[in-house]
């Protein structure tokens, strides 16, 4: 008996030659697709392809890479996470708060710390309440805004530490700073799904909760922690953006929330949980990113491109219809 696996290593069953054609071309796809836009653009404008404007957009792409990397995990469980934008804004906020009181390493870790609360609270009330993931994080996207707006007062907190403004402006050699971030994220996380036994509890939960509970898959701890994950991530990503704008700033991150998810999917992560990888999400995030890059290159209108975005999100959620339809048959 042949069959399929995932990132995790999972069997997941037979799969005749055009089953497995459909599911090269998931993972293959968005590679192709990327590629594609690449070539568009470049032909459309002969900047796109200079290595000032590649590093600039992959610059750019890192703050959503980083957010997709850790939607990744709450999709591949299937659940969905509203909140990571608010926590942008909250955990950037705060860290640029505690910069003006405290050594910079200290103040970031605190940034962090509080994302990471934010996350583990979206776990726990998921895990044990059993509520939709949307409802939860929905109403965590609300009132983690408004704690944002009760720390600044409701304006921007000026940032002062120039070893922060480094975190999103700075390079190690000839690379930007969060492009570096980004990369790490990105192997140590293809590493947890891929080779730990948490990697694949978290295949296995988002494949059937049910059945991983009866196995002995301790789920709500892992719930927990994939919660936890998203919320460290979406921190990170709100120290790297208010480093770059020099200030914490509470109404940033409006939308990002839909950029992850869509990065996420057109990746090929499945909306339903148990498929996907995290490469795919990486390859999803830069093909968001060259797209914004580009039609900004074309001096697109920013109220056309909220258009096209939107249109693509669509597109994202039809094809992942599509997936999970030929999945079933």
């Amino acid at each position: 008996m042949t069959g399929n696996t995932n990132e995790a290593g999972i069997q997941t069953g037979v799969k005749p030659p055009l089953i497995r054609m459909n599911l090269y071309l998931d993972k293959m796809g968005i590679v192709l697709v990327v590629i594609l836009t690449f070539i568009i653009f470049a032909v459309l404008d002969s900047q796109f392809l200079t290595w000032t404007n590649i590093l600039n957009m992959i610059r750019q792409t890192a703050i959503n890479g980083i957010l997709a990397a850790g939607m990744t995990f709450v999709i591949l469980t299937g659940g969905i996470d509203l909140s990571v934008g608010a926590i942008v804004a909250l955990s950037g906020v705060c860290g640029v708060y505690f910069s003006l009181h405290m050594p910079t390493p200290l103040a970031v870790l605190l940034g962090v710390c509080v994302g990471a609360l934010a996350g583990f609270v979206n776990g726990f009330l998921t895990a044990k309440t059993r509520l939709p993931s949307i409802i939860v994080t929905l109403g965590s996207m609300t009132y983690l805004r408004g704690i944002a707006y009760v720390v600044t007062g409701g304006y921007p907190l000026v940032l002062v530490s120039e070893s922060f403004k480094k975190i999103g402006m700075g390079y190690l050699g000839p690379v930007p700073i969060p492009i570096v971030i980004m990369l790490l994220v990105y192997v140590v996380f293809f590493v947890i799904l891929r080779y730990t036994v948490f990697g694949r509890n978290v295949y296995m939960i988002g494949g059937n909760k049910e059945a991983a509970y009866l196995t002995g898959i301790k789920v709500v701890p892992r719930l927990v922690w994939v919660y936890t994950i998203s919320g460290i991530c979406s921190a990170v990503a709100g120290i790297i953006l208010a480093a770059r704008l020099f200030s914490g700033q509470p109404n940033v991150g409006t939308g990002y929330e839909l950029d992850a998810s869509a990065a996420v999917v057109l990746g090929g992560t499945s909306l339903a949980g148990g498929m996907g990888t995290i490469i795919g999400s990486l390859f999803g995030a830069i093909f968001m990113g060259a797209l914004s890059n580009g039609l900004t290159l074309m001096s697109v209108p920013y109220y056309w491109q909220l258009i096209i975005k939107g249109l693509v999100i669509i597109l994202a959620i039809y094809i992942d219809h599509l997936r999970q339809r030929n999945a079933r048959g």
